[in-house]
């Protein structure tokens, strides 16, 4: 096997005259055999390296997509669930600014809206705060409950979480190459649109840089999925900004096509334009999220208001984007948000 991928190997790294891009199937190979430990380490790394200076394309990126469900975990659909919205977030975290996105998924549980949150542990290039040690602060440990748990927590409180180390070990192997290679892969951006669930579903992706956008059409296209997000957010997350315009795209199915729009939405136009929540602790982040689930007024809570009306339009849950920002607003003030995530807690904890 390690000369097959020795073979792919060269097809990428030998420089911009002579070097191509992989097939669809070709990357597939290729992150297969990086998955199962086909390929010889320094093959493992030479490859993420050549390909990040090459660029992913959108066919590679649905190869290696291809690979990651194939052997990857997989929550399932039911029928009461509908469309399941899946928030893809970088792997490496946040270093800067406040995350947002735990809380937006708790107002869509709470809308009744199924939610899919995925990632690792702390991980390069960033070294920032991962989602997980953000769940821990709040109660859940999802980190311990085994694939067939989450699902079970899933289907009773609307909202899962997939973690790497414990439900894709293979994936989570080949953080180690991106700490040596000290670059993000293109494991990077593949991630942001895995959609480790089977159904019917609306995917949310951030993205920092403009083509990064591009490829993911090309590889949701090439992938089947017509309903999604994309969203120019802060570090790279599909959190949305309130110190500038945030730059969405919007794709929906329209027949057997699907419809792209663009958006550009100023959030003073809604009244939710202010200054970034900056990132502290972790200990300093999940206080205050703790507030906002306590109605109290901040500018965490402002984001969350913001994020959450966005979304509960997006999902179809609201008319359009103020309907959705007042029912943000009314979820998070009574109370029920806070009432979720207790609910939460008490699933995960009884599974443990």
């Amino acid at each position: 096997m390690s000369d097959r991928f020795r073979e792919l190997l060269k097809t990428i790294g030998s420089g911009p005259h002579t070097g191509k891009n992989l097939t669809r199937q070709e990357a597939a190979a290729a992150m297969r055999m990086m998955l199962l430990k086909e390929a010889k380490p320094v093959q493992v790394g030479a490859f993420l390296i050549a390909h990040r200076i090459k660029r992913p394309t959108g066919d590679e990126l649905a190869g290696m997509l291809d690979s990651y469900y194939d052997l990857g975990p997989k929550l399932q659909s039911q029928p009461s669930m509908g469309v399941v919205t899946v928030l893809g977030c970088p792997y490496d975290g946040r270093s800067r600014t406040a995350p947002v996105t735990p809380l937006t998924a708790l107002i869509l549980a709470t809308a009744g809206v199924f939610v899919v949150m995925h990632g690792g542990a702390r991980m390069p290039t960033k070294e920032g705060v991962p989602f997980i040690d953000i769940w821990q602060g709040l109660g859940v440990e999802w980190e311990k409950l085994s694939l067939a748990q989450i699902q079970q927590v899933f289907e009773q409180t609307g909202l899962g979480f997939v973690y790497l180390p414990t439900h894709f070990p293979q994936a989570d192997a080949l953080v180690e190459y991106r700490r040596d290679i000290g670059k993000r892969p293109p494991l990077a951006t593949m991630e942001l649109i895995w959609v480790p669930f089977t159904g019917e579903v609306h995917l949310a992706a951030g993205y920092v840089h403009p083509p990064t956008e591009g490829m993911f059409q090309g590889a949701l296209a090439l992938q089947g999925v017509k309903n999604y997000t994309t969203v120019k957010g802060l570090e790279g997350s599909c959190d949305l900004p309130r110190d500038r315009t945030a730059i969405i795209g919007v794709s929906m199915p329209s027949d057997n096509s699907a419809t792209f729009e663009r958006l550009l939405l100023h959030p003073s136009d809604y009244g939710c334009g202010g200054k970034e929540v900056l990132l502290g602790s972790t200990a300093e982040l999940v206080e205050q999220m703790q507030e906002v689930l306590q109605g109290k007024v901040s500018q965490l809570m402002s984001a969350a208001i913001w994020n959450g009306g966005f979304y509960l339009w997006r999902c179809g849950v609201c008319s359009d984007i103020k309907e959705g920002l007042s029912k943000a607003e009314s979820l998070l003030s009574s109370g029920e948000v806070g009432e979720k995530l207790r609910e939460i807690q008490a699933k995960v904890q009884f599974n443990n």
